[in-house]
């Protein structure tokens, strides 16, 4: 009897398809929700650093002064803080993992020529408005000074 299950099983196995993906030549889909790793769009960055405070692991290190993004992919444990503090939306969770390799890398992305421009409009505008601000405060002092 045992010989006979034995037989059938191993005849269903024969001629059923596998369980298993072949791997190397189908690569794995992964479901929607899968948590792989940071990517930024650095058209949309304004480089604010929240990411950076959030980080748990500090993977992510912001410079203002070089305008660069960068981020440490293996030190990242996928906890999503960075993806969901971005006041800009420029950081998104990619479905794919991380290549492994045998040395520690940092990526770095630096803003496109657009954006820093538009950065530099929007310091300027700021640096204008708060001129014209303390212009206003001293000639609102002069003006009462006088009475």
């Amino acid at each position: 009897m045992s010989l006979l299950n034995f037989m059938s099983r191993a005849l269903t196995n024969l001629l059923s398809k596998p369980a298993t993906i072949n791997y190397p030549a189908e690569p794995r889909e992964y479901t929607e929700r899968t948590r792989g790793h940071v990517e930024n769009d650095m058209d949309k960055c304004i480089l604010c650093g929240l990411c950076q405070m959030k980080c748990p692991t500090g993977a992510i290190t912001v410079n203002k002064q070089d305008r660069t993004w960068s981020i440490r992919p293996f030190s990242c444990i996928q906890c999503r803080s960075c993806v969901d503090q971005c006041p800009k939306k420029s950081l998104s969770m990619e479905r794919h993992y991380q290549e492994p390799g045998v040395k520690k890398i940092e990526k770095t992305f630096e803003l496109s020529d657009a954006q820093k421009e538009f950065l530099d409009a929007q310091a300027k505008a700021q640096a204008e408005k708060i001129a014209a601000a303390k212009a206003a405060q001293t000639a609102k002092a002069a003006g009462s000074g006088g009475n």
